[in-house]
């Protein structure tokens, strides 16, 4: 008995319906690859600094870009820690630290961080976690600012 060639509409309908997810699926797999950057061309073969992957994958509510005491600021909020952040070419950053809770004699992780501008002010919320220990925090507090440099601590 001779086997008779299905004709187009007798395709079995599944493997059609796969083929559009799977190839968004390679499609954007494909993209996983890229390196997207705002502005900034990286040197053929070079890695970024943890600093500039860090200011790159940080959350909008931990980074401030703005003016504060009349002067250009950028600053991110990382690990309870704030630093002033300065672009370099290639992608690279370079962070100074601007505040930091107290050092505690054990070692902590961040329990909380938070960052707020309003009215020409910055408020800062800081808190670390004795590793251990129940509860927040062993170190930090609420720190505000008008110029991103001097911190004074309100709680």
């Amino acid at each position: 008995m001779p086997i008779k060639p299905r004709s187009a509409r007798q395709l079995p309908l599944l493997p059609l319906l796969l083929l559009r997810p799977m190839c968004a699926a390679l499609w954007l797999l494909s993209l996983s690859g890229c390196d997207w950057q705002s502005g900034t061309e990286q040197a053929p073969g070079a890695e970024l600094s943890k600093e500039a992957i860090a200011t790159r994958n940080a959350l909008p509510e931990d980074v401030f870009k703005g003016e504060l005491n009349g002067q250009s600021a950028h600053l991110l909020l990382h690990d309870c820690e704030v630093f002033s952040v300065q672009m370099l070419p290639g992608g690279e950053v370079q962070w100074e630290s601007v505040l930091a809770p107290e050092p505690y004699p054990f070692p902590t992780a961040c329990e909380r961080q938070s960052m707020k501008f309003d009215s020409g002010s910055l408020t800062v919320t800081l808190g670390r976690r004795a590793l251990g220990a129940g509860g927040c925090c062993a170190s930090g507090g609420t720190y505000s600012s008008t110029d991103g440099r001097r911190w004074k601590k309100i709680s």
